[in-house]
């Protein structure tokens, strides 16, 4: 069971839950792409394969890849969906992509917390 200190908190009537959560840095743009990943599912993290490509194009089967072009926001976006999905223990690769793409330990000690208290 997690704490929370509600005293630093009295009479301001403008906090929001997600202001409780631990953010380490992370901007609202961030946040928002970990709160949209938790409705991602674990097959958008793989590239469709060449036949599954034209049988959607060919069916209209076609759907909007949820990759965002943003190489930075796209490795938060797999962590969290990785941690939506499975819980803290993601793969090593992906922790490595995490950190390569410019976050930090309290930042990834952060999303973890972040799924884990809306889980």
């Amino acid at each position: 069971m997690a704490y929370l200190n509600f005293s630093a908190l009295q009479g301001d009537p403008v906090t929001t839950p997600a202001d409780l959560l631990p953010s380490a840095g992370f901007t609202p743009l961030e946040r928002q792409v970990i709160s949209l990943a938790r409705r991602d599912r674990l097959s958008s993290l793989r590239q469709p394969g060449p036949v599954a490509t034209a049988l959607g194009v060919l069916f209209g089967g076609h759907r909007v890849s949820p990759r965002l072009a943003d190489a930075r926001l796209e490795a938060l976006r797999r962590s969290a969906v990785l941690a939506w999905h499975r819980g803290p223990t993601l793969p090593q690769h992906e922790i490595d992509a995490f950190y390569a793409a410019g976050f930090t330990t309290p930042q990834f000690d952060a999303l973890i917390a972040i799924v884990s208290s809306d889980c």
